[in-house]
């Protein structure tokens, strides 16, 4: 990697003089969920001063609180970036939506609150084939424990007393115990804690959620740190530009309410803003692919072939039964309930709208030989576009249950393009699912392996037509139709900017990008690979490990 020169700014945007400069040790760049971690920890130190910029609002939203209305939120992208991914080559040409928390908290705002950490193997993955030694699950676990408070208390694996509460998912229904039966009919062991001894098997859910509301990295770690003088939050404040002397990160500027604002760092410039927002920054400030940068007229700092390459995602298709009878998630949505539930969630952590129809989480192997799980399923005990209804003015939405089978380990790459050197463009954004074409006849083994457990006699009586992919969809051909036409995203972007132990990654083992000074990037854009399951529970940790690794612990 090499380069000289400034980098050229986007003349032709007029943000009139700099309004103000402010002088900190850290400046943070995003406020999801790894920049609240280290917003929280680097401000221990009393004599440092940190400042944490967000580009969206406070996490004041009043569906963000309450855990039923997490996919309302995700719907109608109301604190999000709005990104979309494709058009997609593989998947009929479809735009397929790429949620990103845009909100104090980031996307820990607006998931769906499920916290899994991974398998071992995955982190001893790391460990190896990208030469990342202080990466192994040995070196990891301690920052997983450190982070959580689990309700089941404190064991070998387990944490208690960290800013993360975690409890087991409680959705009553009849239908996730008999789902749970099936699968052990299947063949399948019963898991007590697949963020435990092991992973595999089906577990009941376990969720960020505490006194009955979400809890998001805001919630846990950042709000109580802005009680602190030493730290500042700044909202609606958009990062535009890195600021360098030489190849020394020294700041940055952003835009708030029109105003161009620039926030100097002594120490270090740790980009935070995801697996999106942080290689679209770098390249903006020459730190990326020398021939697309000039492309954009962009002066390059830094030729940093990976930057925004890597990116990788959890793909998923589902089975899915309409359900005999209604069942309590349909009863729980009927309109004057839904009016009652909403506020008594919000405001005193109780009630049925603390609580959705998640049910048990399962991992397994497709290919025996393999170190880590291939598959997740989440089951769902109710409809995903449910809504309010009232007997004489709407009628309830059609009741339904089933299955996703989300592919874990998928080798399809896409990539995070520039579509112009002004910070207010969106990037272009290409997953390119199914470019591999193992990854199809994986993810089809699956949902016959999912077709299975749903069609086993435990489920008869709540099972009643399949809706999807339907009952004459069966040969190869025909699921891998119902794939393209209908996979979606489960939201675990990742791998923009991968670490690594070799020249050719963006940052090294300790999340310094490579050829920079006082310049990290913390996110889930680090991660070399997909770990298997959500990711959240894991840019937690990498936070965790960043903080530490920042001041020299």
């Amino acid at each position: 990697m090499g380069g000289d020169g400034l980098v050229q700014r986007p003349l032709f945007l007029d943000y009139g003089p700099m309004a103000n400069v402010r002088k900190l040790d850290y400046v943070i760049v995003g406020a999801g969920s790894a920049g609240c971690v280290l917003a929280n920890r680097l401000s221990e130190d009393p004599a440092v001063s940190v400042l944490i910029l967000e580009a969206g609002g406070p996490d004041r939203h009043p569906f963000i609180k309450i855990p039923l209305m997490w996919g309302k939120l995700v719907q109608d992208r109301t604190v999000d970036w709005d990104y979309d991914s494709g058009p997609e080559p593989h998947t009929d040409n479809r735009m397929i939506e790429c949620a990103r928390g845009k909100v104090l908290g980031g996307s820990s705002s607006v998931n769906a609150m499920t916290c899994v950490r991974g398998n071992r193997g995955d982190y001893d993955r790391w460990a190896g084939t990208y030469n990342l030694p202080g990466w192994q699950y040995d070196n990891v676990l301690p920052y997983f424990k450190r982070a959580e408070n689990w309700q089941g208390g404190t064991d070998e694996y387990r944490g208690q007393g960290g800013p993360m509460n975690v409890v087991h998912a409680s959705f009553g229904d009849p239908l996730i115990d008999a789902y749970l039966q099936a699968g052990i009919g299947a063949g399948h062991p019963a898991n007590p804690d697949y963020n435990g001894a092991s992973q595999y098997g089906f577990s009941r859910a376990q969720q960020n959620t505490r006194n009955g509301r979400r809890e998001s990295c805001a919630t846990a770690y950042l709000h109580p740190a802005l009680k602190r003088s030493n730290l500042t939050a700044e909202t609606h404040a958009q990062a535009n530009e890195i600021l360098f002397n030489g190849n020394r990160a020294v700041g940055v500027t952003y835009v708030k309410e029109g105003k161009r604002y620039e926030a100097q760092a002594a120490r270090e410039v740790i980009l935070s803003g995801g697996v999106i927002n942080s290689p679209h920054l770098l390249m903006l400030s020459g730190i990326g692919p020398a021939g697309h940068l000039k492309e954009h007229d962009i002066n390059v700092r830094i030729d940093s072939p990976q930057v925004g390459q890597n990116l990788q995602d959890h793909i998923a298709a589902g089975v899915h039964y309409r359900r005999i009878g209604r069942g309590p998630f349909v009863e729980q949505m009927r309109l004057d309930r839904v009016l009652l539930d909403l506020p008594l969630a919000y405001f005193f952590g109780r009630g049925r709208a603390t609580q959705f129809p998640l049910g048990h989480i399962a991992y397994f192997k497709l290919d025996p030989a393999s170190e880590v799980p291939d598959i997740q399923l989440l089951f769902g005990a109710g409809p995903l576009d449910a809504y309010p209804w009232f007997p004489g003015f709407r009628k309830p939405f059609p009741n339904a249950f089933g299955c996703r089978a989300v592919l874990l380990h998928p080798k399809s790459r896409g990539e995070v393009r520039l579509t112009s050197n002004d910070p207010e463009k969106s990037p272009r954004i290409v997953q390119n699912f199914f470019s591999e074409s193992e990854d199809m006849v994986k993810l089809r083994d699956a949902l016959r392996r999912v077709r299975e457990i749903l069609g086993r006699p435990e489920l008869e009586p709540y099972r009643g037509p399949e809706l999807g992919p339907g009952e004459g969809v069966n040969s190869d051909d025909a699921i891998d139709a119902f794939v393209r036409r209908t996979c979606i995203t489960v939201h675990h972007p990742s791998g923009t900017c991968r670490m690594g132990g070799d020249d050719e990654s963006v940052v090294d083992g300790t999340l310094k990008v490579r050829g920079a000074e006082n310049l990290r990037v913390v996110d889930a854009a680090v991660m070399p690979d997909l770990i298997s399951g959500n990711i959240n529970a894991a840019v937690i940790m990498i936070a965790e490990k960043a903080a530490d690794l920042i001041r020299g612990r």
